[in-house]
């Protein structure tokens, strides 16, 4: 049965992965739970620093070992080794199940969930796998600086100006965001989704309500009528309209002297 998570009970799921990156990256991340969860989108943090013989061992896979090749980055040669990358997934409403599914949409918004995250990644200054041209990596996501992974290997990192413009963006983001917590925003997309939809099934009314042209079935009745002299015009009239004016017609009330 499907339960609702607060926001602190979903951000706990990921507090494993976040250990060991960055603390500005970390706290990026943490961001992005928050303003995904303020959408309706749940996601949660599967993978985050990896040593280097992790790295090598998730290199095999596909390999030397059984699986699906799933990096093509060797010890050293990833993101994940320095604490700058981190891959997501999103967490189902049963707060257990974990999809990999670019199209669920599980907030009913008619945007796929995945595409929300990748939004909101994106707002935060992080760099999406999926960009990339040559091994597009679906669920990663990362904050290098512009560094190359052999810069990273000799040590080179992101400068204090550096980082402190990532932390004057989220302060931006904050203030912005305190305008309403996490909770009521989701509260509120929930309202809009809900007028929305009341808004589209109106509309639909309307449309059923009000037809374009005059049904073939009531052509001639539509005619008889304006030769009465009781229709100026017929169109856009309703169902009922039509079926009206067909029935007077049938009774004989547009013939000639039908009418006093």
């Amino acid at each position: 049965m499907a339960r609702m998570l607060t926001l602190e009970q979903l951000k706990k799921k990921s507090d494993k992965r976040l250990i060991g990156l960055h603390p500005v990256f970390e706290l990026v991340l943490e961001k992005l739970i928050e303003r995904c969860y303020a959408r309706g989108v749940w996601v949660l943090i599967t993978q985050g620093l990896r040593t280097y013989a992790e790295q090598d061992a998730l290199y095999a896979q596909g390999r030397t070992k059984p699986g699906q090749v799933v990096t093509k980055a060797q010890g050293g040669y990833s993101n994940h080794n320095f604490g700058f990358a981190a891959d997501f997934a999103l967490l189902l409403r049963d707060g257990r199940t974990v999809s990999w599914d670019t199209l669920r949409d599980d907030d009913k918004d008619s945007l796929p969930d995945w595409s929300e995250v990748v939004e909101e990644a994106k707002k935060l200054g992080l760099e999406w796998g999926g960009d990339w041209g040559s091994f597009k990596d679906m669920p990663h996501l990362q904050m290098v600086f512009g560094i190359t992974t052999a810069q990273f290997r000799a040590g080179k990192r992101p400068t204090q100006t550096q980082l402190n413009a990532v932390l004057a963006r989220l302060n931006k983001l904050n203030m912005e965001d305190e305008e309403m917590t996490a909770e009521e925003k989701a509260a509120f997309k929930a309202l809009q989704n809900t007028v929305q939809k009341q808004a589209d099934r109106i509309k639909v009314l309307e449309s059923a309500t009000k037809l374009s042209k005059v049904p073939a079935w009531a052509e001639q009745a539509c005619i008889n009528a304006k030769g009465a002299g009781v229709l100026d015009m017929a169109n856009d009239g309703s169902y009922d309209f039509y079926r009206l004016i067909t029935l007077l017609d049938r009774s004989g009330l547009f013939k000639k002297g039908g009418i006093a």
